[in-house]
């Protein structure tokens, strides 16, 4: 229950000086300021969407970790999104409809868990692309 009596008759501190006020606003025009004012280019970070499955791989993996990643897209796909083999689709030839057509991000990530699950990850927790390779050549998939 609420305290009806103290708590609908509470009044705001009324002990603001006039020095406090003038303080007060001069803090809030300058936030307003700084939140109005436009941010540097080097302050905005980038707005630039990664395109391409090897912007991806450039970001987020080590180079040899992305050598091999190259290497199996090329062997799959020959770095064609809409790819399909029979069953597989995509970049990776995942025998999966939900990668068929979806954005390179979309597919990058779904194999980064794949591969990450089946050949384990490195030490700088990424995939293991070149123990995925390994077991394509040792199959003599591609």
């Amino acid at each position: 229950m609420l305290d009806l009596t103290g708590t609908l008759r509470a009044r705001a501190h009324q002990g603001l000086t006039a020095r406090r006020l003038r303080i007060a606003r001069g803090v809030a025009l300058v936030i307003g300021i700084s939140m109005s004012a436009p941010m540097s280019v080097a302050d905005s970070g980038s707005r630039d969407a990664i395109h391409t499955i090897k912007q991806l791989a450039d970001i987020q993996l080590t180079e040899v970790q992305e050598e091999c990643h190259n290497v199996i897209v090329y062997r799959e796909s020959r770095f064609d999104r809409y790819a399909v083999n029979g069953s597989h689709h995509g970049y990776y030839q995942g025998r999966t409809t939900y990668v068929k057509g979806k954005p390179d991000d979309v597919q990058f990530y779904w194999y980064w868990t794949y591969v990450s699950s089946r050949y384990g990850v490195t030490e700088y927790d990424e995939p293991d692309y070149c123990k995925a390779l390994h077991h394509l050549r040792a199959k003599g998939w591609q």
